[in-house]
């Protein structure tokens, strides 16, 4: 277990507004050596690779720190200032709004600049702590004492992770497009010509899909522990088991209105009867996302929130590759595109190898 972690912590000038993280940070890091970061020009001066991380960031009500605008900034102009990171984060929040979204930009960020992160990586804190009753109702404490167990929690989990090697992956790949038109299965098409693995591809366009249904907690447990779901169908039977042998899951997503389809969503959320009695976190999580325009980063930061934040796959760094087609099969005259998919296998080999 690695005892010493970087803090990077965008400094915040409202003192005021720093006691209840600082009490939350002075708990979680007991025991642990620490290197604190407080501004952009320190992150992006200092020799980071390799090192474990711990993000933690305030907002205030406007959800704006601009010592983190300036981090957001400097990460992402410099595509290897995290290289062989490993990182949590946390978000304490002056409102109810703003501590996820601010996450979702840091993580996918940080991600691109070479940062990995495991799952559940963020603890959030929002003004009111109301998104710890649950937590603290299942801990017998209060909520802002069930906040710092978290941090610590975290903490914890980034310290002692290490990598589970495999020399041959087993992959799944979901999508739910047509093969003679989608530009996002062509780009999938030339990154699978390069990898050294087992690949098993599942279709969510055939056959009817329901999408999650809420059922109560112990409904979904129910069948979680027998590693089903109420509604049964093409999940159950075919993507759950799938699910639960693979090393690597493989989201292949053309944009759709800037939002992830709707076959795909339904598969996200019918995991949680899954998730309630497993975890995904020596699974890696990879997308290949495909925009008629732009929008790439929304879709990819909804699979960050869902997969990673949420069902706890483990995010390797540079886990999507991203790129722009409009017109059927034009993806193959993009320049460069073939090099670029052969890199992006070559990088998914070395995560599972290394």
């Amino acid at each position: 277990m690695n005892n010493r972690i970087t803090l990077i912590r965008p400094r915040c000038r409202d003192e005021e507004k720093t006691l209840r993280l600082k009490s939350v940070l002075e708990c979680g890091l007991e025991g642990y050596e620490y290197d604190l970061l407080e501004t952009a020009e320190e992150t992006a001066a200092a020799d980071l690779r390799g090192r474990r991380l711990l993000f933690a960031v305030e907002l205030g009500e406007s959800g704006i720190n601009l010592e983190y605008v300036k981090l957001l900034k400097a990460m992402r102009l410099n595509r290897k200032m995290f290289e062989g990171c490993l990182a949590g984060i946390v978000v304490d929040g002056n409102s109810e709004l703003f501590t996820k979204s601010a996450a979702r930009h840091m993580v996918f960020s940080a991600n691109r600049a070479g940062c990995a992160f495991p799952g559940r990586p963020l603890v959030e804190g929002t003004r009111t702590l109301r998104n710890f009753n649950i937590i603290a109702a299942n801990l017998g404490t209060d909520n802002e004492t069930a906040y710092k167990l978290s941090v610590k929690d975290l903490i914890e989990r980034v310290c002692r992770y290490e990598k589970k090697r495999i020399v041959r992956p087993k992959l799944l790949a979901l999508h739910a497009g047509i093969p003679e038109t989608s530009n996002t299965l062509l780009l999938w098409s030339m990154i699978r010509d390069h990898l050294d693995a087992d690949i098993q591809e599942i279709s969510l366009r055939n056959g009817e899909l329901h999408d999650c249904r809420a059922c109560s907690y112990e409904t979904c447990l129910h069948f979680g522990e027998k590693s089903k779901c109420f509604y049964g169908g093409v999940i159950t039977e075919d993507v759950y088991p799938a699910v639960l042998d693979c090393d690597g899951l493989v989201m292949i997503c053309p944009n759709y209105n800037d939002a992830v389809s709707a076959n795909l969503t339904a598969f996200i959320n019918r995991l949680t009867a899954l998730v309630r009695v497993h975890s995904f976190s020596d699974k890696r999580l990879y997308a290949v996302i495909v925009s008629g325009y732009s929008g790439s980063d929304i879709v990819a930061e909804q699979l960050i929130s869902a997969l990673n934040m949420n069902k706890t796959f483990f995010l390797p760094a540079g886990f999507a590759m991203m790129r722009i087609a409009n017109d059927p099969g034009s993806i193959v005259h993009s320049r460069g595109i073939r090099e670029d998919a052969a890199s992006f296998a070559a990088a998914m080999m070395k995560e599972f190898r290394e």
